[in-house]
């Protein structure tokens, strides 16, 4: 499975790339905003593949919820960047992130708790 999901990892970025390239091309987003556009997408597809890795786990892989917590702080990271180019003010935007970063944390430490 998981040189499955690489594969198919590498194909939705292919996918996700093409089509921040064709809203460019649209005249929908401006050059500078396709980087954070294709992370903010490629972070959703990592917490999709999260769900995906939960019905079949691996004995030494990264677990689903590791997996879903990285897509998550991928997909912040760009729409904060998407959001700054636009010019939302900075400080809302990285106080946003670290609320985000830290909820995390948080959750992650009450499941280890749990166990």
């Amino acid at each position: 499975m998981a040189k499955d999901s690489s594969v198919l990892s590498i194909g939705v970025f292919i996918i996700v790339l093409a089509l921040s390239i064709a809203v460019f091309a649209a005249g929908l987003i401006t050059l500078i905003e396709i980087v954070p556009l294709v992370l903010a997408f490629f972070g959703v597809w990592i917490m999709i593949l999260a769900g995906i890795h939960t019905s079949k786990p691996q004995k030494y892989a990264r677990s689903p919820f590791s997996t879903f917590s990285g897509g998550t702080l991928v997909m912040a990271v760009g729409v904060v960047w998407l959001l700054a180019i636009e010019g939302y003010n900075i400080w809302y935007l990285l106080s946003a992130l670290l609320l985000i970063f830290g909820l995390l944390v948080v959750v992650a430490v009450l499941r280890t708790r749990g166990k």
